[in-house]
């Protein structure tokens, strides 16, 4: 079985599609996809279709949506080699004490193909190999044809997995962008790094690397109106000041010196200080 959840989803079987057209079964698929070859407990599908209200009826009705996908599943297990071993939908979807269970039987995976190629480039950054880096990096970004799951109706659950994927996503970005100022590509970067702060207002790291690119291009004045924006963005929305890296950045920049590294990067890049 293979699975593709960095955009629509997309799970296929003998290269037969296998994913619904209504919303709901479509989110117990895409929960399954996300925690392939794991058991996923009933409670945390009924939770994600219905929040903390169930209906009484939830338990049969989740009976029946995965009795839908099992349909699926028949059909495109009719393509089969003929010498395969016999298998039938509840050995792909299979039920299991407490929950499901759905089979990739070694299939490819998006998020696991993402996962390797992102962990390569980090270890190659970590050994300096930073062309190897950016390579891996660049791979691992290419997987992505979009938001994780942005044709799925997400509930609880999925959107906090959605966020995880995210998040994961924008650090590999951030990284991939760190190499590349490291190979000395600031001018190739600066149309890239502008859309990237006009997205994320309040994200420093992001910030920080538009300022060195526009430092290292000799746009001085520009990556100090950088560093003033995101301080208003972050007061105004935030209460928060630059954290104190970026705002040696901001006075290395106002004094022309060699520019500091930036601190290694937190999740969402968020090292912020409170106002006052």
């Amino acid at each position: 079985m293979d699975i593709d959840v960095l955009g629509a989803l997309a799970v296929r079987e003998n290269g037969i599609p296998v994913t619904p057209s209504a919303p709901k079964p479509r989110q117990v698929l895409a929960l399954l996809a996300l925690h392939a070859d794991q058991v996923v407990p009933v409670a945390l599908l009924i939770e994600e279709l219905w929040g903390e209200r169930p209906p009484r009826s939830a338990r049969t009705t989740l009976q029946t949506y995965i009795l839908q996908l099992r349909e699926l599943i028949s059909v495109a297990l009719e393509h089969d080699p003929e010498d395969a071993e016999p298998r039938t939908a509840k050995d792909v979807l299979v039920t299991m004490p407490g929950g499901y269970l759905l089979k990739t039987s070694g299939g490819a995976s998006d998020v696991r193909e993402f996962e390797k190629l992102a962990g390569t480039g980090y270890r190659a950054m970590d050994a300096e190999d930073f062309p190897g880096a950016a390579r891996q990096l660049r791979d691992a970004l290419a997987l992505w044809s979009g938001s994780a799951l942005v044709d799925i109706q997400a509930g609880p659950q999925l959107e906090l997995e959605i966020r995880r994927l995210e998040e994961t996503r924008l650090c590999a970005l951030y990284q991939r962008i760190e190499v590349d100022l490291r190979l000395g590509r600031h001018r190739e970067l600066l149309g890239e790094l502008t859309v990237l702060v006009s997205r994320h207002r309040t994200h420093e790291n992001l910030h920080g690397q538009l300022m060195l690119a526009l430092h290292r291009s000799g746009r001085r004045g520009e990556a100090l109106d950088v560093y003033q924006r995101l301080r208003h963005s972050l007061v105004r929305d935030l209460g928060l000041e630059p954290s104190v890296g970026l705002r040696r950045l901001q006075r290395s920049i106002l004094m022309a010196a060699p520019e500091p590294a930036l601190e290694a990067p937190v999740a969402g890049g968020e090292r912020l200080s409170r106002v006052g």
